[in-house]
């Protein structure tokens, strides 16, 4: 990648944090890449292409970053602490705010909604591996549905980003009741196997009604 396009990858990214979708435009991109504002349409035809790539680009690398963190998480208690480590991370470097701001510009404009939905499944993967792992052998592992409970959880870090801005003590306390929600499947974890077959007998009946 040329030095050029890096520059307005990153710049891209800035604007999205200092002025929020509705105010990107290809004199913010120009102003916060230090580059002329005709190198925007040379090298990516468009904002909103630029925008797509800054988004795929960006999150790829903040997965990459935390992927062999998450891949020696051994519990689900221990994978929240990576949460939180996670998205206190993220939120002071203004990395979910970028999707935040993403998802509220894809609303109006469906060019985004694709690239934008390509980097939250980015997330997605990755945590879905971690809860297949995690999961294998639980009572809740025939029932659950991995690949819904991966998306509802990148969806709810993004969303405790949104929440965080307004009432702080409120996002602490959702993070508190999913590590609620963990110890609760250790607990059902260490069962024996009698109680085990029980309960997962009765999760398995529920999940058909």
């Amino acid at each position: 990648m040329s030095d050029t396009k890096r520059r307005l990858l990153d710049g891209t990214l800035a604007a999205i944090r200092q002025h929020g979708i509705a105010g990107v435009s290809a004199r913010t991109i120009a102003a916060a890449a230090g580059v002329n504002q005709a190198l925007v349409f040379y090298h990516f035809g468009t904002v909103d292409e630029l925008l797509a790539a800054a988004c795929r680009t960006g999150t790829a690398e903040r997965v990459a970053h935390w992927s062999a963190r998450l891949r020696k998480v051994r519990s689900l208690r221990e994978l929240l602490d990576v949460g939180r480590a996670l998205h206190e991370e993220e939120r002071v470097l203004g990395n979910v705010s970028v999707l935040a701001q993403m998802l509220a510009g894809a609303q109006t404009d469906e060019r985004l909604a694709a690239p934008t939905a390509e980097a939250l499944q980015l997330w997605v993967d990755e945590i879905e591996w971690v809860l297949r792992r995690l999961l294998g052998g639980s009572p809740f592992a025939e029932v659950a549905d991995v690949p819904g409970l991966a998306r509802a959880v990148s969806a709810a870090f993004v969303g405790l980003e949104l929440y965080d801005g307004v009432d702080r003590p409120a996002a602490e306390r959702a993070l508190a009741a999913l590590d609620q929600l963990a110890v609760l499947i250790e607990i059902v974890d260490d069962l024996g196997p009698i109680a085990r077959r029980a309960l997962q007998s009765k999760i398995s009946k529920a999940a058909r009604r």
